[in-house]
């Protein structure tokens, strides 16, 4: 009973902000959705479209992969190794989440173009060049992506109770077999979450991509970079390529709210 009460009191200096960020964050979806062009969507879902979209989703999920074989460790590093300087490197990490994307895609450029510190030595010996690739935008969405992991996982990490482990090194096991039967299952919820905002990330960058990887149909134009290009010659084309993108964005997060990323009710 004492709960319930302490629940229905909803003080309006609160209440009335609390609507209008609300409101900031669903009327301009609702709006694209007004406008979207129904009657004519199948003549403008052309081919063209179905092939961004499946670049995106392929690009995505390669990065998210990439991310999760790295962020992972890194994330247990940051919370559990005695690194010194741990918040140093930590606020490193989360640097590309304030960095403008444009400007992370001049620095793989920097680092792994053809003549970049990195780059030259990739094409000079393997013949591996990574700009204006497929492999470029996978590249370009996991650097600007796995922070969004990492600070889920080490969160995690952090939370997790670390007896559980101590109890494992007590009965013999190593500090690998910990990590992956005991550690690791017990921060997966997190892992998950992350991985989830991680490929949403990755399936809306554009700066970064069109930087590093350029535009070109059928190779590195992913859904973002053809609503750009629709925006300046068909607007229609634009908001249908946008409505695309918001249904499979909601469509995975609704699909995996209940069971990883829902709080309490």
């Amino acid at each position: 009973m004492t709960r319930r009460q302490v629940r229905g009191r909803l003080p309006l200096v609160l209440v009335l902000p609390a609507v209008l960020g609300l409101a900031f964050l669903l009327v301009p979806l609702a709006g694209l959705l007004v406008r979207t062009p129904w009657t004519s969507l199948p003549t403008l879902l052309s081919a063209e479209v179905g092939e961004a979209l499946r670049l995106s989703l392929v690009c995505a999920s390669l990065a998210t992969i990439c991310c999760l074989a790295l962020g992972i460790p890194l994330a247990w590093l940051l919370a559990r190794s005695g690194l010194p300087g741990r918040g140093f490197w930590r606020a490193l990490v989360t640097v590309p989440l304030v960095l403008p994307p444009v400007v992370g895609g001049v620095a793989l450029l920097l680092v792994l173009g053809r003549k970049g510190l990195v780059g030259q030595y990739l094409d000079a010996w393997f013949g591996i060049s990574l700009p204006f690739t497929t492999a470029g935008v996978v590249v370009a969405e996991a650097f600007v992506a796995m922070p969004f992991l990492v600070i889920s996982v080490e969160g995690a990490l952090r939370a997790a109770d670390p007896r559980y482990e101590e109890a494992a090194a007590t009965l013999g096991a190593s500090r690998w077999l910990t990590f992956r039967r005991v550690t690791l299952p017990s921060v997966l919820p997190g892992v998950v979450a992350g991985a989830v905002l991680c490929w949403a990330r990755a399936l809306g960058e554009f700066g970064a991509t069109i930087t590093f990887a350029g535009n070109f149909p059928g190779e590195t134009t992913t859904m973002p970079l053809a609503v750009y290009l629709a925006l300046e010659s068909d607007p229609d084309a634009a908001i249908v390529l946008s409505v695309v993108l918001l249904l499979v964005s909601v469509g995975v997060l609704a699909g995996l709210r209940d069971r990883w990323i829902s709080g309490p009710s």
